[in-house]
């Protein structure tokens, strides 16, 4: 997208993690579009000069607020799977091929 857009057009987003995957790369996409003179319009928020004292303040707050979400998303995420293993689920794609035609595929593996 930075590639694309041009000095002084307007940026419009949905949601303030569109762009970046964590508050500091939120914060340096920022960086880059202001120093560009490109307005940035986060459709969450409304119309809010991210420039701005007040808007780089507020843009922090919203940033760090959504790395924690998503942090705590791949906790509970890991925890559920670690429960699921716990109670002996078999995670993860099931395999193609039965133990017999493993192991006469490791036999020819080895016989050369």
């Amino acid at each position: 997208m930075l590639g694309k857009i041009r000095d002084g057009e307007t940026l419009v987003v949905t949601k303030l993690d569109r762009l970046g995957r964590d508050a500091k790369d939120v914060g340096t996409t920022i960086e880059i579009l202001a120093a560009r003179r490109i307005e940035v319009i986060i459709l969450q928020l409304g119309k809010l000069d991210l420039a701005s004292t007040v808007g780089k303040l507020v843009l922090k707050m919203l940033a760090a607020v959504a790395e924690m979400e998503r942090d705590l998303l791949v906790e509970r995420t890991q925890s559920g799977l670690a429960r699921a293993k716990a109670e002996g689920k078999i995670l993860g794609r099931p395999t193609s091929t039965t133990e017999g035609q493993r192991i006469a595929m490791a036999k020819r593996h080895l016989a050369g």
